[in-house]
């Protein structure tokens, strides 16, 4: 009898997984993002400090890069990524990385780094991308004023999300690619830092499984899952890692639906395993309210304000 409900939780998820399927592939001959030419960025040496002299030649230096892709996307004749690109390019916006080929990668700062005494690091999920990038800066945007003074957030879209509604987002495979990008840039970042500085990695939805797979080693102070369809591994333990591992889920969030399962396909395994928010997955649960799956870093919301004071070092965040 036991093996029941197991059974109709293995067909819910195959199904789920067949649906995604039948929604993504009769669009997957659209236009993507990646179709937009883009020159590749100069070649950089590690970032040494974060020095105000420092920061600025990077910045100014990055720039430059944002510039040459807006060039060539206006070339191409795509204005709204144009567009996009000339606004990314204006002075008082702050790049440590940008590369336009093949959707974008970017890194940009929000607060003053320079001096800061607490860095979180942003690694967004699935459907992000440089024409799809003005969430993710809304929420950098938000935690840094929520922060205040002596902090800074890096929105760090390092890899090629999947998008919302594809088998890649129901599949480890992207989040695999990322995890050593995201662990170099951190390391990076860290080793540039103020001595001392707590730096907190914050990973929303199949950002989760990007950070899972890059936390080993890393010295962070904490790692904070939302909106999280669950990491791929059983439990916070199995991240091997010293920071304090937090999760929340907002009541009106969808990914609340998704199976806690992963399958082995022979072709890939499928869905992402325990709930990072069960008593099972071993994290400190902290007060998400009742936002949707967007809503975790909205001005004045219940989760911003939680996940400001975990960053902060002030709180735990429990709920």
């Amino acid at each position: 009898m036991a093996s029941r409900p197991r059974t109709r939780r293995l067909r819910r998820a195959l199904l789920a997984v067949l649906v995604t399927a039948s929604v993504a592939l009769p669009v997957s001959g659209a236009a993507r993002p990646s179709a937009v030419p883009a020159p590749a960025p100069a070649a950089r040496a590690p970032l040494s400090a974060t020095t105000p002299a420092a920061l600025g030649a990077r910045y100014a230096a990055v720039r430059e890069d944002v510039l040459a892709a807006q060039r060539a996307a206006a070339g191409h004749g795509d204005r709204r990524r144009a567009e996009g690109l000339r606004a990314m390019a204006a002075p008082e916006r702050r790049f440590l990385a940008f590369d336009g080929r093949d959707g974008g990668r970017t890194a940009e700062v929000f607060g003053e780094l320079a001096g800061a005494r607490r860095i979180a690091v942003l690694v967004p999920g699935a459907g992000v991308d440089l024409d799809h990038y003005g969430r993710l800066r809304r929420g950098a945007e938000a935690l840094a004023a929520e922060l205040g003074g002596g902090s800074a957030v890096v929105a760090w879209l390092g890899y090629r999300t999947p998008a919302t509604v594809s088998p890649a987002a129901a599949t480890p495979g992207r989040a695999r690619e990322a995890a050593p990008r995201l662990a170099s840039f951190v390391r990076e970042l860290s080793a540039a830092a103020e001595p001392g500085a707590r730096v907190s990695l914050l990973c929303h939805s199949y950002g989760s499984v990007v950070c899972a797979h890059g936390a080993r080693g890393l010295d962070v102070a904490d790692i904070v899952l939302y909106g999280s369809p669950g990491t791929g591994v059983a439990g916070a333990a199995e991240l091997r890692t010293t920071a304090a591992v937090h999760a929340g889920r907002s009541s009106g969030d969808w990914i609340a639906h998704v199976p806690h399962l992963a399958l082995e396909l022979p072709f890939a395994t499928v869905g992402f395993g325990t709930d990072p928010v069960s008593a099972e997955f071993g994290a400190e649960v902290f007060d998400a309210g009742d936002g949707g799956h967007s809503d975790y870093l909205a001005p004045g919301s219940v989760p911003l304000r939680a996940i400001a004071r975990i960053v902060a070092g002030t709180e735990d965040g429990r709920a």
